[in-house]
């Protein structure tokens, strides 16, 4: 996949960086990941003590006109989102640089009527729209189609993409 006009994405290593405030970015989002792996795994914390991640991070700029179209992680479980500064949108561009998650159940909005066409909850038929502020992360399984719409703004939306693979540490590789 090509990279669009008005994005820039930079090489998959950042986290590797030796610069302080990547390394405490870096250790935000594991952090904030692990916790929400052991809560949703329901793993005790010397369970998530012997998970080890393979982590690949990157950074992209978005300028003027500049977006993601829809995508996954394939390769990994969990996949996260940090904003480093979201650009200042044009007024009235509500959608400006927004988050955009499919919904998985797609198929299920093949017929629509008035007996699901208002579904909340769990259940809504529409993906879900994140405007995303300076210090949001945003953590999502991998599989989970998403994009960033057009950027409509001055200045410049950052963002760090990262996606992680596990591996239990001790745990044989062979089957």
């Amino acid at each position: 996949m090509g990279i669009p006009n008005g994005l820039f994405e930079s090489n998959f290593d950042l986290f590797s960086w030796p610069e302080s405030c990547v390394q405490r970015l870096h250790e935000f989002c594991m952090l904030k990941l692990f916790d929400v792996i052991g809560e949703l795994n329901g793993y005790p914390p010397e369970e998530l003590r012997r998970l080890e991640s393979q982590t690949h991070a990157w950074f992209h700029i978005t300028r003027r006109g500049g977006r993601f179209s829809s995508h996954n992680h394939p390769m990994a479980t969990w996949s996260g989102v940090y904003c480093v500064s979201p650009g200042a949108s044009d007024a009235g561009e509500t959608q400006s640089g927004v988050l955009h998650f499919h919904n998985p159940h797609q198929p299920a909005g093949m017929y629509i009527d008035p007996g699901n066409q208002k579904l909340g909850g769990n259940y809504p038929l529409k993906g879900r729209n994140l405007s995303l502020l300076a210090g949001d992360l945003v953590l999502f399984p991998s599989w989970l189609i998403h994009e960033v719409f057009p950027f409509y703004g001055e200045g410049q939306r950052i963002t760090v993409a990262f996606n992680c693979a596990f591996r239990q540490l001790g745990a044989s590789t062979t089957r």
